[in-house]
């Protein structure tokens, strides 16, 4: 990873764009500091400490700590990553988005589009609902409508311009753009989260036991990370066998390939609907200020991570339970809409493509089909591990932190596909260089 960042270096176009990438990454870092007029952030941070639902948590990890200061970058990204997901559901659901979808380059310009207009959206929805329960709250300047209709064109503002700098990373910089921007905003966080680690296990404590809770950190830490690379970069490969046929008078095919099917097909997918699903309830609640008591109340606590692996409420982890079925369902049906074994085997038979040992058409998509339930059921129970040490760690030591699990994932995935971006920024121009000569 080192020697490609230093040969990259080496490189004038590339080393551009790593510069353009990091100056971009910059001013999103300074946006998420700069306040939004007429709302005290004090107010804002003591509502936010006061909620104990996970998504909140998460949320602002998301966000780089832009929602807790409650920035003009409140919003941050999250729009647009909502938005993408309905998106590329719908290109399912509907025909027409499919085959604009299937349409090149053209017909993804246009799902773009329409994905910068749903953000739009989501962003003046979710704007006008955070400027609305900090109106009922009376934590406005003037606690008027015109307070409110200013703090949701902040946000949806922001979130725009958060929206465009992804953008102009991808076209002008390194790697996925809204990603990059989701990586440092996480990363931003991971300081405060060893502060968190430090304070409850090591600080006042003698040399030794500080020493050895530090050891078994890094040593935790180290196994999620270098358990999540394998998730993230295993695979299964089908080989492909093409059929020889003559084409003129030559006699061309024969050649072998392989249908690459990653383990984590779904990525980390899975669980932020599963996290979305288990903390929305709590969220309504959070914005709309009431604490509701008895069976209420009890399914609220159930449904929040927080309360999970408790010794103290074993009860709550019944929660768990769901959210561990909620993960590989959420695994199944997200593949099952991303990734079609019978397009897929149509394919390979009209190219004259074939599994040795399995015969072309419904039966290599049946093949295709077994074996992906059992990648999908693997890489489902690998998310779900990686998800539930810090839950653990959460509920039995009392320690929150934002990088372990989905953050973890995230990070991961992002620095690994934008190393394989520079990679391959490089061989191109290697290409260019002996072409030219």
């Amino acid at each position: 990873m080192l020697k490609t960042l230093i040969n990259a270096f080496k490189i004038k176009d590339i080393k551009n764009r790593i510069f353009f990438t990091f100056f971009i990454l910059v001013v999103v870092r300074l946006g998420a500091q700069l306040p939004i007029p007429g709302v005290s952030r004090d107010v804002f941070t003591a509502w936010f400490e006061s909620q104990t639902s996970g998504a909140f948590d998460f949320f602002d990890a998301m966000t780089g700590g832009s929602f807790t200061q409650f920035s003009i970058f409140a919003l941050n990204i999250t729009p647009y990553i909502t938005s993408s997901i309905i998106m590329q559901l719908m290109t399912i659901a509907i025909p027409k988005l499919e085959e604009m979808q299937k349409d090149g380059e053209d017909g993804r310009k246009k799902i773009r589009e329409y994905t910068r207009y749903v953000t739009i959206a989501l962003a003046l929805i979710e704007g006008f609902a955070m400027g609305f329960g900090l109106y009922r709250s009376g934590s406005l300047m003037h606690n008027s409508a015109l307070d409110i209709v200013m703090v949701t064109a902040a946000l949806v503002a922001g979130s725009c311009l958060v929206m465009w700098m992804g953008e102009q990373i991808t076209d002008k910089g390194v790697g996925n753009g809204i990603s990059i921007i989701l990586l440092i905003n996480i990363i931003s966080t991971i300081p405060n989260d060893f502060k968190v680690l430090y304070d409850k296990f090591m600080s006042g404590k003698n040399v030794v036991k500080a020493g050895l809770a530090g050891i078994i950190i890094l040593a935790v830490i180290l196994f999620i990370v270098i358990f999540v690379i394998y998730l993230q970069d295993g695979e299964r490969r089908i080989p492909v066998q093409y059929s020889k046929k003559v084409v003129g008078r030559k006699l061309v095919g024969g050649s072998t390939s392989s249908i690459p099917l990653k383990v984590n097909t779904a990525g980390v997918i899975p669980i932020i609907f599963a996290s979305s699903i288990m903390s929305l309830p709590g969220m309504i609640v959070g914005f709309l200020g009431k604490t509701p008591g008895g069976i209420p109340g009890h399914i609220l606590a159930t449904l929040n991570s927080s309360n999970w692996c408790r010794i103290s409420q074993p009860v709550y982890s019944i929660g768990l339970l769901i959210y561990i079925v909620l993960v590989v369902f959420f695994a199944y049906f997200y593949t099952s809409i991303t990734f079609n074994p019978l397009e897929v085997a149509d394919n390979m038979k009209k190219q004259g493509g074939f599994i040795p040992g399995i015969r072309p058409g419904k039966p290599t998509s049946d093949y295709l089909n077994k074996i992906l339930s059992n990648i999908i059921f693997i890489g489902a129970i690998g998310l779900i591990i990686v998800a539930i040490i810090p839950i653990f760690c959460a509920g039995v030591f009392g320690v929150n932190v934002s990088f372990g699990g989905t953050s973890l994932i995230i990070i991961v995935g992002v620095v690994l596909e934008t190393l394989k971006q520079i990679e391959s920024l490089m061989l191109v121009r290697h290409y260019k260089g002996f072409l030219n000569d």
